[in-house]
């Protein structure tokens, strides 16, 4: 009787089988909810990450990198402003706000919202603004922003919206 055929399979389901208990179990690919959660959460980390450089430009009264957070069609509402459209027209804005001799404003984030699609995000919260004049005298405003962002071609995340409201002027009595 020739045993070699016999051998053959033997040895072959022997390897089979050792390959199949020492191959690691295969992970299941995240679902697209579980994705989407992922995504949501790295755009917070983002967002966040880029407040906090915003925060240091403004600090540093850059102007520049103030305004390198806003897309080229970007549009912001301040109180008692214009709307200012376009990033020149920020930049005028920004250039202005920044020229006193002593200014200092933070916009910590209280909430960020991102769209499932995670490529669009509403970041709201509290902001604090001092001017100091020239003459030392300080003004202080509080108040609240919300920005829309927008998450750009090469990952970047970009103002497409910024708005604030002053709580001062939010508290005045109703005129009419």
């Amino acid at each position: 009787m020739n045993r070699a055929p016999l051998l053959a399979i033997t040895i072959a389901a022997i390897s089979v089988a050792g390959a199949i208990g020492c191959s690691k179990p295969t992970l299941n690919p995240p679902t697209a909810g579980e994705r989407a959660i992922q995504n949501i959460a790295a755009a917070k980390v983002a967002i966040n990450a880029a407040s906090d450089e915003w925060n240091k430009a403004i600090a540093a009264k850059d102007l520049d990198r103030c305004i390198a957070f806003y897309e080229n069609d970007a549009v912001l509402f301040a109180p008692n402003a214009p709307a200012a459209v376009g990033k020149e027209a920020i930049r005028a804005a920004w250039k202005q706000l920044l020229s006193g001799p002593k200014v200092q404003i933070t916009f910590p984030s209280t909430e960020i919202d991102v769209a499932r699609s995670a490529d669009l995000a509403v970041q709201r919260g509290a902001f604090q603004a001092a001017f100091t004049d020239g003459k030392g005298r300080t003004t202080t405003e509080n108040g609240r922003f919300v920005i829309v962002w927008q998450k750009q071609p090469d990952g970047a995340w970009k103002v497409m919206a910024d708005t604030n409201a002053d709580m001062a002027a939010a508290k005045q009595p109703d005129q009419r």
